[in-house]
């Protein structure tokens, strides 16, 4: 019911939005909310990509433990 908007049903939200808003405002407005949709996905998808990156570090063994064990591997170890 209210997730089907019709041709005519945009085409009237457009009119009042100009009624209300006037001619000149309205471009103002538009390129407003197009800046914040931007804006969003743009940071959506860093914290999409942050999540990412510690989910796959979480499974890998820590860098630090790895370096000590190479320090402690007696292969390593010149004679």
């Amino acid at each position: 019911m209210f997730g089907k908007i019709g041709p005519m049903e945009l085409i009237l939200i457009l009119v009042i939005a100009l009624v209300v808003f006037g001619p000149k405002k309205l471009p103002e407005i538009g390129k407003a909310l197009g800046n914040a949709i931007n804006e969003f996905k743009k940071h959506s998808n860093k914290v999409s990509a942050e999540l990412e990156d510690a989910v796959s570090g979480a499974n890998e063994e820590p860098k630090i433990e790895n370096a000590k064990k190479a320090k402690d591997d007696p292969a390593n170890k010149k004679v």
